[in-house]
């Protein structure tokens, strides 16, 4: 009988955040797929987890596929985790599912904590309906692109991004989209957890020496 793969919901930052479920499903399973080993270790110490890790992110997934399928086939049940929050979302995980899916295998998912939902429940702003355009890209014209294809929707916005961009994408957003309201999520559900609420242009003086994880929550077109 071929094994279940299980899609597991880790932390964004608390690690109390952990639900039950998730707890005993990564306790059950023969194998964990990790985004990062030394970072999934110090969660997995934290509830006394000694199941076998396997690394499995963007670089090695398509070798690390094959020795996933094979232990799935023998009837072995694998949870994929990443670092924070679900697997495929912003994170490596989503080709893994299809393929497993495809191949006939179980897919379950096991829900957890998720850093774009929890940034539109902080931010205020309409969640009814909200675009999530994950990591913008790195370079000016791309980006800047991006946020012009999306610059006439209605619907609230929400980024993620890394500490050392955050003020480019604060200025690019300020010149495509205007000064609209914002929430700015930083470091969420840890302990330096901070939410500006404004506008952009405050965002961009508020956030001089940005530090931690950032989720920017954009008001949508008026």
């Amino acid at each position: 009988m071929a094994g279940t793969l299980y899609v597991v919901g880790t932390p964004i930052g608390n690690l109390a955040d952990l639900t039950y479920r998730a707890e005993t499903t990564l306790k059950a399973v023969d194998l964990i797929a990790a985004e990062d080993t030394r970072t999934s270790r110090k969660l997995l110490g934290h509830y006394n987890i000694s199941t076998p890790l396997i690394a499995y992110h963007d670089n090695n997934e398509i070798n690390q596929a094959k020795k996933l399928f094979d232990k799935l086939n023998k009837g072995d049940s694998i949870a994929i985790i990443s670092d924070a929050g679900t697997p495929g979302i912003s994170d490596p995980g989503c080709e893994l599912v299809a393929r497993a899916a495809a191949s006939g295998f179980p897919v379950e998912a096991v829900p957890g904590s998720s850093a774009v939902t929890t940034a539109m429940a902080l931010s205020g702003l309409p969640a009814d309906e909200f675009l999530f355009l994950g990591f913008l890209p790195r370079r000016i014209k791309e980006r800047q692109a991006k946020l012009r294809s999306v610059a006439v929707f209605p619907q609230t916005i929400a980024i993620f991004e890394a500490p050392h961009r955050v003020q480019a994408t604060l200025k690019d957003l300020f010149a495509v989209l205007g000064d609209r309201q914002i929430t700015v999520c930083r470091e969420l559900t840890k302990f330096y957890e901070e939410v500006f609420r404004g506008v952009i242009s405050q965002a961009q003086e508020h956030f001089t020496a940005p530090r931690g994880e950032f989720v920017l929550v954009v008001a949508g077109a008026p």
